[in-house]
Order: structure tokens, then C-alpha cells, then sequence
């Protein structure tokens, strides 16, 4: 009797420490002192709607994200997930529908083909909210999803980026129905570019997408398949030792797959740092871009292609 009733008390623990919130839905946490101990071992039992909290701490894992609905969040400052590669591809795989990460850092990510990544989207929707993508070959590779969006808020995505011989970039999204980034980071990308998006629309409000001294990085901004576009009040540079010093944004230079939308760049601030004449905005598509009340500091042309500046 004694025994059983010694083994309904850690049953009921363990329930007490993963099971809270609304009926169907729990709370997994994870952490040294915990039941589950790493973010993968959330990830096997995780169910649709669950929401998993990272103790602060450095772990040395990867993990597969099956499930839809989920978050997955540190519970405090210094979540840091390195260094293991999950299905060859990332140090996170989505791929469920609606999963939202938040509060940790991803960094290390490595790969023979050189295209790790510290997330690879590979479900439907997700939200990044105050990520950290450190020193990965691909900060975020996402998967066509025609119908998914991307959406990236407060996140930094500092070194990362490899071409050897094809090219890994901070954030490259293949075909998708819309990308926003707002108010994020990237510094220091490293030969690819800090942001490739084939979205049908992208959105880039608010951001600070830098070179500094000793990045590497081609084009800050890249659309090479065209689409909509929406970049205002961002803060952008390119730095001296850039692999490409002709181009800042670049659209529609691998052919135009998504025709017709509307391409607006206002209110932002765009430095260029080295000694050669760079063009701001390379418009290959068909699509007018719209540049209006934008700062242009050093040896800059503001626009070749269809459009107009102001």
C-alpha cells in the first residue's frame, strides 16, 4: 500500500509539472532540475496547443517540432540551444502549423553542405519573437509553404551566413504567401545576404540591417523572384568589406515569378561605407518601386529600374 501510494505521488508530480492551463492543452517544462531535461524531450511528447518553457541554461541539443499550435519559450534570460544538428537540417524543424518561438538563442549550427541553420520552417505559420540567431550558416531557411506566413519581431541575427560554394544568408524564405520582419537586427552577415525572401509579399518595418566593419554580406535586401514589398523607417548599411558593392536591395534579378505588387521604400536611412558608388534600389521587375523620404549618405544612386524617387 505504501508502495502505491509512494508511485501515485510522483505520478502526480510529474502531471502537476507538465499539466496546467485550459483542459487539452499543457505546459511542458524543461530545465536541469526538471522531468523533462531537454528542449527534444519536450518536443517528442509535445501536443497540439502545448506550450513549453526553457530554463535559463546552455543546452547542447536539437529538437523536431511536430505538433501545431505550440509555443515554445524561454522562462527567462540565457536560454541558449548549440552546436547539435536535428535530420541533417537546423538546430530547431518545424514542422507544425501555427508554432511561435520566443525568448532564446540559437547559434552554432553546422552541417557538411554548409546550410545549417538555427531554424528550418518546413510547416505552415510561425512567429519569432525575441530570438537570437548567432554565428549559424543559415540563420532561418524556410521551406515553400504557399500558404504560410513568417512573421519576426525584436530578433537578432548577428554572423551568420557561408558560401562554400552555394550560399547560406541570415534569412532566406522561399515561396511564401507573406514575411514580416519588425524591429530586428542583422549584423555581420557573412558573404550571402542578410535577407532573401521569395514571398509574395514582404514587409520590413522598423529593422537595423548593417554591415559594420568587418561583415562580408552581398545584398542587404534581396527579392529575386519580385512581389510586393513594404520596407519603412530602417536603418541600413553597407560596409566596406561587402562581397557586393554594385547593389543594397535588389528585386526580380532571378526572373519574376510574383508580378504586379506594389513596391514602396520610405522613411528609411541607408549609409553606404565604402569608397564605389552603390545602388540603392536595383529594380529588375516590371513593377514601379516607390522611393519617397529616404536618407542616403555616401557615394549612392538611389534607383535603376521602373519607379520613381523622391
Amino acid at each position: 500500500m505504501r508502495g502505491e501510494t509512494g508511485w501515485r505521488g510522483l505520478a502526480l508530480g510529474f502531471l502537476c509539472l507538465i499539466a496546467s492551463g485550459a483542459a487539452g492543452a499543457r505546459t511542458l517544462l524543461v530545465g536541469p532540475g526538471r522531468l523533462l531535461h531537454l528542449p527534444s524531450q519536450a518536443a517528442a511528447i509535445a501536443a497540439p496547443g502545448d506550450r513549453i518553457e526553457i530554463d535559463p541554461g546552455v543546452y547542447e541539443d536539437c529538437a523536431v517540432w511536430r505538433a501545431d499550435h505550440l509555443t515554445v519559450t524561454g522562462a527567462g534570460p540565457g536560454v541558449v540551444i548549440e552546436n547539435r544538428i536535428c535530420q541533417g537540417k537546423a538546430i530547431f524543424v518545424t514542422d507544425g502549423t501555427d508554432i511561435t518561438i520566443a525568448r532564446l538563442t540559437l547559434r552554432h549550427a553546422r552541417v557538411p553542405d554548409h546550410n545549417g541553420a538555427g531554424i528550418r520552417a518546413e510547416g505552415g505559420d510561425l512567429a519569432l519573437r525575441a530570438v537570437r540567431f548567432i554565428d549559424n550558416e543559415d540563420g532561418l531557411l524556410a521551406a515553400p509553404a504557399p500558404r504560410a506566413t513568417i512573421r519576426i519581431e525584436d530578433s537578432v541575427f548577428e554572423g551568420n551566413g557561408v558560401c562554400a560554394p552555394v550560399c547560406a544568408h541570415g534569412i532566406y524564405v522561399n515561396d511564401l504567401a507573406k514575411l514580416s520582419i519588425i524591429r530586428s537586427r542583422f549584423f555581420e552577415t557573412h558573404d550571402g545576404h542578410h535577407i532573401k525572401s521569395r514571398a509574395r509579399v514582404t514587409e520590413l518595418i522598423g529593422n537595423t540591417i548593417t554591415d559594420g566593419p568587418r561583415g562580408t554580406a552581398s545584398y542587404l535586401v534581396d527579392l529575386p523572384n519580385g512581389g510586393a514589398l513594404l520596407m519603412r523607417d530602417n536603418t541600413l548599411e553597407k560596409g566596406p568589406k561587402t562581397e557586393n558593392t554594385g547593389t543594397a536591395i535588389a528585386i526580380g534579378e532571378e526572373g519574376v515569378t510574383h508580378p504586379g505588387g506594389t513596391i514602396t521604400i520610405t522613411g528609411n536611412r541607408f549609409t553606404n561605407d565604402g569608397p564605389s558608388d552603390t545602388v540603392f534600389v536595383r529594380n529588375l521587375s516590371v513593377s514601379p518601386a516607390e522611393l519617397r523620404h529616404n536618407i542616403l549618405i555616401g557615394k549612392v544612386i538611389a534607383l535603376i529600374g521602373p519607379g520613381q524617387s523622391e
